[in-house]
């Protein structure tokens, strides 16, 4: 009986080291695991050594799978910058130790009252210098809803709160003003992250995935645009226009507005490929032409104002208001010098073909008048006033 009670003592220490094993084995070596969001960084560390080990991030998106990294203090982790969040996502770490495959998850939800978070959101570098970043209210946003817009420029950099908003009427924030930009870099990617706050629920936020500065630069219109003519074409040159980046000619991507007025022409787009030089028919020219400009990345689909009209071409012979009262004034001038020519040339004519009678002075009428006879009636003459002979004539019949 002894040696049989030794036995089961043996057998019962033997057994624990299995049972610890396996107890061991049923124990996941990954602890404290944690989610970022605004980083889109997941944390862990591991209790007991590992041989493999992978993260993945799955979303609506899709999913992506990268290795971890560790920081000095034995924290390992891994970040997802191509991701958004805003609708949910599962994460996962995956290891092998001791022979056994592990694995850990997080469910990660967008906590908040759904169609409350903002949407439209977009972003606009202008002038070189400057970029304005804009979004709407949700749909189902509470009346005191608040948003808030932080960026930062690299992915491990510090992130920023806007420090100068732009606020609708009712003082809802609704854009952001950013009006000194870091020196740009080829490279450059912004981050943004754009949370709301209410009294009344919870507010969803909203991320994207980086903005490349480079293709959010709303450039200038062309500059030094002119238009010379050769002979036979109307020659049309202008200069590239100054951007934010270093962007070869050749992905630059122009349109060319000319209008002719009474008439309409398709735009003529030119790439920077070519020289700066569009040729323009004379037969094309003919008349009062309008030309503006304006110019877009290549591969993108932003572009810039248009520049300011420049008139060229033939102008056609015409008249407006002024120069046809001025000709109708000489033309009646005219007219009327005419007539009075005409007159005074037609009395001369006449005069010289009727010249007029000169008159009789009085003094010499008696001396062309011979044998004045008066006439009277009775016995007695008329008294004669006038000195003179007279003879007196008597009827002796």
């Amino acid at each position: 009986m002894l040696h049989y009670g030794w036995l089961l003592v043996i057998l019962a220490a033997v057994g624990c080291p299995g049972e610890g094993q396996q107890e061991k084995r049923a124990m996941s070596p990954i602890i404290n695991m944690k989610l970022d969001p605004r980083k889109k960084m997941i944390t862990w560390n591991y209790q007991r050594n590992f041989t493999q080990h992978t993260c993945k991030i799955d979303t609506p998106d899709s999913p992506t799978s990268q290795s971890p990294q560790v920081r000095e203090n034995d924290t390992y982790f891994c970040t997802f910058p191509n991701s958004v969040l805003h609708r949910g996502a599962i994460l996962s770490v995956d290891i092998i130790s001791d022979g056994y495959a592990f694995q850990e998850v997080l469910t990660f939800n967008n906590s908040g009252k759904e169609g409350s978070g903002a949407v439209n959101f977009s972003c606009l570098i202008y002038d070189i210098h400057f970029m304005n970043c804009s979004w709407s209210a949700g749909p189902a946003a509470p009346q005191d809803v608040q948003y808030h817009l932080y960026k930062w420029d690299t992915w491990f950099g510090e992130e920023a709160e806007c420090s100068q908003y732009l606020s609708d009427p009712k003082g809802m924030h609704v854009g952001c003003h950013f009006n000194k930009l870091s020196e740009p870099n080829r490279m450059d990617n912004y981050f943004f992250l754009l949370n709301g706050t209410s009294c009344k629920t919870a507010i969803p936020f909203l991320d994207f995935t980086p903005f490349e500065a480079l293709r959010i630069e709303k450039y200038n219109p062309p500059s030094n645009i002119t238009v010379n003519y050769n002979g036979s074409n109307h020659i049309i040159q202008w200069d590239n226009p100054q951007t934010r980046f270093d962007v070869s000619s050749h992905m630059l991507y122009y349109e060319l507005d000319l209008q002719k007025e009474g008439s309409s022409r398709d735009p003529v787009f030119q790439t920077g490929a070519d020289t700066n030089v569009y040729l323009v028919p004379r037969a094309d020219a003919a008349g009062e032409n309008y030309l503006r400009m304006r110019v877009r990345h290549l591969r993108g689909h932003i572009w810039s104002e248009w520049s300011e009209a420049l008139c060229f071409g033939f102008k056609k012979q015409g008249f407006d208001g002024t120069v046809a009262v001025i000709v109708l004034v000489v033309g009646v001038a005219t007219a009327l010098t005419l007539a009075l020519m005409f007159l005074f040339k037609r009395y001369s004519v006449r005069q010289k073909l009727f010249p007029p009678i000169p008159q009789v002075k009085g003094e010499l009428a008696g001396i062309f008048i011979q044998n004045a006879e008066l006439a009277w009636y009775g016995n007695s003459p008329p008294d004669a006033q006038e000195s003179g002979d007279m003879l007196v004539v008597q009827d002796t019949g």
